[in-house]
């Protein structure tokens, strides 16, 4: 894959900062794309330009606020509770459409800059019932882009099999454990680096963290 042109969906949090990392080694040129969708904390899209500003990556910002005015969830309100799902219905910090929209724009994106490769930190085993976080979505997906545009597009995955876990150690292996330990956000309430410990995301990043830390150790 290298001498190729590369777009990173990418957030400024974990998942997506790791996949910056993968991409760098992978491609020679890598792009990264930022959605302003009207998230609850802003600290999201600052975090994510000082890290591409950091790793010396191109980084666009689009537009997307459109989202609030379709749906409402935790993610684009302050009144909405975190929860998480029960197996029967989703986590309230879902979304509706949101990978959809964000690999169809990246796409677009791509296409006028001339880049063939989209890469998500989207996983089935740490996916918190998000069924847009599926492999079957995924290449579902990377079919209708490439009929939509007369492109081949491939759509990356580095982290479609990885629990948080295997995540960490799939940072450290590229050399940024601490890097994505002290610049990235996952914290639903909009703190850095190890957040606030008690949302969802948190608690899933930590516990992912610990469980790797220990198994380097033993």
């Amino acid at each position: 894959m290298k001498n190729k042109k590369a777009v990173v969906v990418f957030s400024g949090g974990q998942d997506s900062t790791t996949c910056l990392l993968w991409a760098v080694q992978q491609f020679d040129e890598v792009h990264a794309v930022t959605f302003d969708y009207g998230q609850r904390h802003k600290e999201e899209i600052r975090c994510a330009t000082e890290i591409a500003q950091t790793l010396h990556i191109p980084h666009k910002i689009l537009d997307m606020r459109l989202i609030n005015q379709l749906t409402e969830n935790a993610l684009t309100r302050d009144d909405i509770p975190l929860t998480e799902g029960d197996g029967e219905t989703l986590p309230s910090s879902f979304v509706p459409g949101r990978n959809q929209l964000f690999l169809s724009f990246a796409a677009v994106y791509a296409h006028s800059i001339g880049a063939d490769h989209l890469i998500t930190g989207v996983s089935q085993t740490d996916y918190s019932g998000y069924p847009d976080c599926r492999d079957t979505f995924i290449k579902s997906l990377n079919v209708s882009l490439n009929l939509a545009m007369e492109k081949d597009f491939v759509i990356h995955t580095p982290l479609m099999w990885l629990d948080k876990a295997a995540t960490w150690k799939l940072a450290d292996d590229l050399g940024g454990l601490d890097f994505v330990r002290s610049k990235t956000l996952t914290c639903y309430n909009g703190i850095r680096a190890d957040g606030c410990g008690e949302c969802p995301a948190c608690v899933l990043r930590k516990n992912g963290l610990d469980t790797y830390l220990e198994g380097a150790r033993a």
